[in-house]
């Protein structure tokens, strides 16, 4: 970004000189356009209106400049800068009142004069030169800190990307463990499994002894028989669920 831009001198400076080189148009038609002719009166008045209308705002630009050569430090604006711009409010003003005295002028000697001294002046965007120590200072000094920003923006999303890869690693290692848990948990299960089928088979295998004892046996001897299973069954049950 240009530091003439953020200058508001150069931004009414390029208006002016839109306003100048248009006037210089207009004028060069009036130039062409038959003497007393209705056409040519008609531009003698747009002439010399745009000249009254440039010539305000070349006054108020002159005005601007005054306040700050008052107290060039406070406006950082060095003293070469202000000279270079009255220059150019004095060129701009010159140019206008060139053109107002030739479309005003009632001899041609005196119109030829003028117009050789209007088309002579040199063009004052040709004369635009910006290359100031004010200007160059302000350009390092935005650029120097936009370095700085981009520095920071830099730092600040490499240590966020630190963070970020930590938290992965961290959710990685979570998920591991879990991992491990569920394998560790499948094979409490499958063991408890066989375990089950095991004391499940014993239990058949005991039931049919009982079965075949109980058709051998006499009344009696099928009590006791019985209270013999039951305790078995009872001490069987405690082996199994409670060791």
């Amino acid at each position: 970004m240009s530091s003439s831009a953020q200058d508001p001198f150069y931004i009414v400076k390029e208006e002016i000189q839109d306003s100048i080189h248009a006037l210089q148009g207009t004028f060069h038609q009036w130039e062409h356009t038959p003497v007393a002719s209705g056409a040519q009166n008609r531009l003698t008045k747009e002439v010399l209106s745009n000249c009254e209308s440039i010539e305000w705002q070349v006054d108020e630009l002159e005005k601007a400049i005054s306040v700050a050569a008052r107290d060039p430090a406070l406006y950082g604006i060095p003293k070469s800068e202000l000279e270079r711009r009255f220059q150019w409010t004095k060129s701009a003003r010159t140019q206008v009142v060139n053109v107002k005295k030739a479309v005003t002028g009632t001899t041609s000697s005196t119109y030829g004069d003028m117009r050789q001294e209007l088309m002579s002046l040199p063009s004052t965007r040709q004369q635009d030169i910006l290359p100031t120590n004010y200007v160059t200072k302000e350009n390092e000094d935005f650029i120097s800190s936009e370095s700085d920003r981009q520095l920071l923006l830099i730092r600040q999303q490499d240590e966020e990307l630190d963070e970020l890869s930590q938290s992965v690693q961290r959710i990685g290692n979570v998920g591991l463990t879990i991992h491990d848990e569920l394998q560790a948990q499948e094979k409490l299960l499958e063991e408890l499994g066989s375990e089950m089928d095991s004391t499940s088979n014993r239990l058949d295998f005991v039931q049919k002894k009982v079965a075949v004892v109980m058709k051998k046996a006499s009344a009696k001897g099928q009590m006791m028989m019985i209270l013999f299973l039951i305790v078995l069954f009872i001490v069987l049950f405690v082996l199994v669920f409670f060791t």
